[in-house]
C-alpha cells in the first residue's frame, strides 16, 4: 500500500496525533513504534516520505536511517527532542534530508511535509533539457541524477544533487541562500544549518580538497558560487 508518510516515533501518543492530524488534512499517513515495525511496514508498503525519531526502543534511527538509505531514495525527516549539532550533523551526513527539534507544532510540521512531498513529487527528471556539466574531471547526469569524479560515480542524495545542479546552472555568481531555499529546497522552513552540512557533503563528492574547495566557494554570510574552471 501506497502512503505519504511513514511516521517512526515510540512516544505513541505523539505519533499517534501527529498520524491522525496530517490524515485530516489528506496527508496518508501511518505509524509504527520501533525499528522492527519500521522494517517489516517497509517490506509491503511504499511511504513518500518517512519522519524519524532518533531515540527508538529496540535501537537508533541513525542506524534504520542508513539500512532505508540501502534500498529507497525517498526524504527522511529527523523528528527529535536531541537538539545538538553533532546529532543534526551525524543525521544529514547518514541520509537524512532535515532535522527537526521536538516538541514541534503540529501546524508547522505539516505545511513542512507538504512542501517535501510537492518537491519529491516533481523531481522526475525533465528529459526536454539537459544541463549535464562535463570539465573532464566533474560530470553530471541530468537524466539519472548521478555524479561522477574522475569517472567513478559517487553517492549524493537527492536533494544534495539538485543543489549541486542549481549552482552549476548559475555557475560564476553569487547564489544567496534565500534564493536557495526557494529554489532548490522551495520552502521557508530549512534552516542555515541544514544547507551548510549538504553543502559540506557535496564537497566531500567532488572537490579534490574539501577543506580548500575550488567548485563551490563560500561567499562569506550570503550564500556561494560554483566557479567553473577556465
Amino acid at each position: 500500500m501506497k502512503y505519504d508518510c511513514l511516521i517512526i516515533d515510540d512516544e505513541k501518543e505523539l505519533n499517534d496525533n501527529t498520524a491522525v492530524y496530517f490524515n485530516m488534512f489528506d496527508v496518508k499517513t501511518a505509524s509504527v513504534y520501533s525499528s522492527a515495525q519500521a522494517e517489516e511496514f517497509l517490506k509491503t508498503n511504499e511511504p513518500n516520505l518517512v519522519l524519524l525519531d532518533i531515540n527508538l526502543s529496540d535501537g537508533n534511527g541513525f542506524n534504520l536511517c542508513k539500512k532505508i538509505r540501502q534500498s529507497l531514495n525517498i526524504p527522511i525527516l529527523f523528528i527529535s527532542a536531541r537538539n545538538t549539532d553533532d546529532d543534526k550533523i551525524i543525521a544529514l551526513n547518514i541520509g537524512g534530508d532535515d532535522y527537526i527539534e521536538k516538541p514541534y507544532s503540529l501546524g508547522v510540521l505539516l505545511a513542512k511535509v507538504k512542501v517535501v512531498l510537492k518537491r519529491f513529487a516533481n523531481s522526475e527528471p525533465d528529459t526536454s533539457k539537459s544541463t549535464d556539466f562535463d570539465d573532464g574531471y566533474l560530470r553530471t547526469d541530468h537524466v539519472n541524477k548521478t555524479v561522477y569524479v574522475n569517472g567513478a560515480e559517487k553517492k549524493i542524495t537527492s536533494i544534495e544533487f539538485k543543489l549541486l545542479e542549481y549552482l552549476i546552472d548559475n555557475r560564476n555568481r553569487l547564489v544567496t541562500k534565500n534564493e536557495i531555499f526557494d529554489k532548490v529546497w522551495n520552502d521557508k522552513f530549512t534552516t542555515d544549518g541544514t544547507l551548510n552540512v549538504h553543502v559540506r557533503k557535496i564537497r566531500e563528492a567532488i572537490e579534490r580538497d574539501p577543506q580548500d574547495p575550488k567548485y563551490i566557494v563560500t561567499v562569506w554570510k550570503e550564500g556561494y558560487k560554483f566557479v567553473a574552471p577556465e
